[in-house]
């Protein structure tokens, strides 16, 4: 432990399970106390990991789309802790694989609600309290390699996760002067509660060791590696990083399609 977010407040939408949760646990052991949220109830097993560990957690089930929910999260922080440093905007559903042709208006309503709306909520609530207490802070907001290209989502998925991308450039300028910053998180495949049935029917069917083997790591990433790079965001490490959107994605996204070769060969 190196106490990089030692006496810091953090928000966690998403916390529950996966990237979220173990962002919690990180923050924690790092100094943050911390305030999370899921739809889950699983979202109190977190808060309660923490403090069995000597740590200050807050959870709340709530929605990460309905305002009303992100204006109360972001009020516990202050009335719980007096303060804000850090909003990690986690949440978010994938909405399955569907096309542009056989996805409906109900679904890119739902997906662009959670995963979109909810970031931009966190982002106005949490940053104008950031703002109002005059310290700087960050703001990390989670997109995926599939708002960077095709691939990687669905429809209305890959196109929410590009709008977060695109959202975090905006705020990160819109903030200008404040010392607030605003960053993106983008993973590639990595398993968690949302993609944990690609996981489990790779494991029924003998095949886990396929499952990311398009990158050139060749391996699927873990929630703690995400967590890695949301506590360096969230640090002051990170202070002259802003409007940016990282890829976590064991190098998907550096290349375009392209037939597999061996070193010393051409290519095709």
């Amino acid at each position: 432990m190196t106490d990089l977010l030692k006496g810091q407040v953090a928000l966690i939408t998403g916390a529950g399970s996966g990237i979220g949760r173990a962002a919690a646990l990180l923050f924690a052991r790092e100094g943050a106390r911390v305030v999370l949220g899921d739809q889950s109830e699983s979202v109190q097993a977190t808060a309660q990991a923490i403090q069995v560990a000597g740590g200050q957690a807050v959870a709340l089930q709530m929605d990460a789309g309905l305002e009303a929910d992100v204006v109360k999260m972001v009020a516990t922080a202050q009335s719980e802790f007096g303060r804000l440093d850090v909003a990690f905007a986690n949440a978010g559903i994938s909405g399955g694989r569907s096309s542009v042709f056989d996805s409906t208006p109900e679904q890119w309503s739902e997906v662009l609600r959670v995963n979109l709306i909810g970031p931009w909520l966190m982002v106005k609530h949490a940053g104008q309290a950031l703002v109002n207490q005059g310290q700087g802070g960050s703001i990390i907001c989670t997109a995926s390699v599939a708002g960077i290209r095709s691939g990687a989502g669905g429809a209305p998925y890959s196109a929410s996760k590009a709008g977060v991308i695109n959202l975090v450039m905006v705020s990160a300028q819109q903030l200008s002067e404040s010392g607030v910053r605003v960053n993106a998180l983008c993973p590639g495949l990595t398993e968690t509660g949302m993609t944990k049935p690609t996981f489990d029917y790779a494991k029924d069917k003998g095949v886990s060791h396929k499952l990311g083997r398009l990158n050139p790591l060749r391996r699927a990433g873990q929630p703690e590696e995400l967590a890695q790079v949301a506590l360096f965001l969230a640090s002051a490490q990170s202070s002259y990083v802003n409007g940016q959107a990282i890829a976590v994605d064991g190098g998907l996204s550096s290349s375009h399609p392209v037939t597999r070769q061996l070193p010393g060969q051409t290519a095709v």
